[in-house]
């Protein structure tokens, strides 16, 4: 007696075509997904960089307060010179980044504070409350101590580069380009619109 041949199993044409149809139904629904997660991943990146960047320009800032040149050295500030800022423990000792144009001492560009600059402990040598030392101490101690104030040079997520748009403390708001006395404040140049609907351009 011949035993009948068991059937072979495997999927016909309409199952196939089925398949195909409802991988491509989730793929095209996950891309989107996958797109938004990115970013908006790059965004919390952009928020944190431009949040490191402006804390340290604040806190070179509050380095730099209180300080009044004399020959390219800083003493402390009287007269017309504002008061230290209480958060800040050392003092910037180099006058000569500050150019003529930047008497607010704000940075003068990034590269200021990844390079860092020198500075001595407020309260020490001529000028800072010791009266026991002299001016050719406290010149000694400039190169000794120097105070890096960002790692790197941030790089914009928006754009891949190290390229940012810069504001001084003396431009406008509404300002379409920088005036070039110092580095207040960093914005990214990227042009796209956010997930919340503002430009990159505008955080």
């Amino acid at each position: 007696m011949v035993k009948p041949m068991k059937q072979q199993s495997g999927f016909s044409l309409i199952e196939l075509v089925i398949t195909i149809t409802v991988l491509t139904i989730l793929t095209l629904g996950v891309l989107p997904l996958v797109k938004v997660s990115v970013q908006r991943q790059k965004e919390q990146q952009l928020r944190e960089t431009l949040r490191a960047i402006r804390m340290a320009i604040d806190e070179f800032h509050r380095d730099s307060s209180g300080m009044a040149c004399t020959g390219g050295i800083a003493t402390t500030g009287t007269g017309q010179v504002p008061p230290p800022d209480p958060r800040s423990r050392v003092m910037i000792s180099d006058c000569t980044i500050f150019g003529v144009d930047n008497p607010d001492r704000f940075p003068p560009d990034l590269e200021t504070l990844v390079n860092g600059v020198n500075v001595v402990p407020r309260g020490v040598g001529a000028g800072f409350g010791d009266k026991d030392k002299k001016a050719t101490d406290l010149g000694s101690q400039l190169s000794t101590k120097q105070k890096v104030y960002l790692r790197g040079m941030p790089i914009d997520p928006m754009t891949g580069k190290a390229d940012w748009e810069f504001r001084s403390s003396y431009d406008s708001p509404d300002a379409g380009s920088w005036g070039g006395e110092n580095v207040f404040d960093v914005r990214s140049k990227s042009k796209e619109t956010a997930l919340n609907g503002e430009k990159y351009s505008d955080w």
